[in-house]
């Protein structure tokens, strides 16, 4: 099997608007490329991904040996859908979909939803409220309906059980922390100890 990262962000001057209380337009810049480059580095590093590609209006500091595939600002799902039919055809068999924001994501963190999603088909890693979708497995040769947006994870799930298709929910540190809010670039600030590497999860079978 061939696994295939598909990072997602948007062009970085339209990045975390909400954010502009507490950053100037080139701190949220410089957060959005130096978080990037961290999931970047993250999936690099995890010996479970082949292929990683990064779909988004521009390539600006990406490295030049990634391919960016661009998104044509018609909105993300259906820019993931246009990457789906890309790596398709040059030999993925597993997609792993991740945003750009996640600064505590962890190595362990991407084998957890990679090990789940083999297990079923699908999996799910959800942000902090348990509403949104920050991480997705899914079997490539699956024509499963991208839902990013508000409350995704319950829209994912009820995607895959449409399909029939057995999936599995996981919450863990690495996933569940994104930069959206002033008070989540304060958290990010502040000194913390070392996040423990587990999670849980639960999953669900069609009968």
């Amino acid at each position: 099997m061939s696994c295939w990262a598909v990072v997602a962000v948007k062009a970085r001057a339209h990045c975390k608007q909400r954010l502009a209380t507490a950053l100037s337009a080139t701190e949220r810049v410089d957060l959005v490329r130096r978080m990037l480059d961290h999931v970047l580095s993250t999936v690099a590093d995890c010996r479970s991904i082949d292929r990683v590609v990064v779909v988004s209006p521009e390539r600006d500091r990406v490295p030049a040996e990634l391919p960016v595939l661009v998104d044509a600002g018609t909105g993300l799902n259906e820019a993931l859908d246009v990457a789906r039919v890309e790596v398709r055809a040059h030999g993925a068999s597993e997609l792993l979909i991740l945003p750009a924001d996640l600064p505590l994501l962890e190595v362990a963190d991407l084998d957890l939803l990679i090990d789940a999603g083999r297990g079923t088909g699908v999996a799910i890693a959800t942000d902090r409220t348990g509403l949104g979708t920050n991480g997705l497995y899914l079997r490539a040769a699956l024509d499963f309906p991208f839902r990013f947006g508000t409350r995704s994870h319950v829209a994912h799930v009820a995607a895959a059980r449409a399909l029939g298709v057995e999936h599995e929910t996981l919450r863990c540190a690495g996933f569940a922390f994104d930069v959206d809010t002033p008070h989540d670039v304060r958290r990010l600030q502040t000194p913390r100890p070392p996040v423990p590497q587990w999670g849980w999860s639960w999953s669900s079978v069609e009968p």
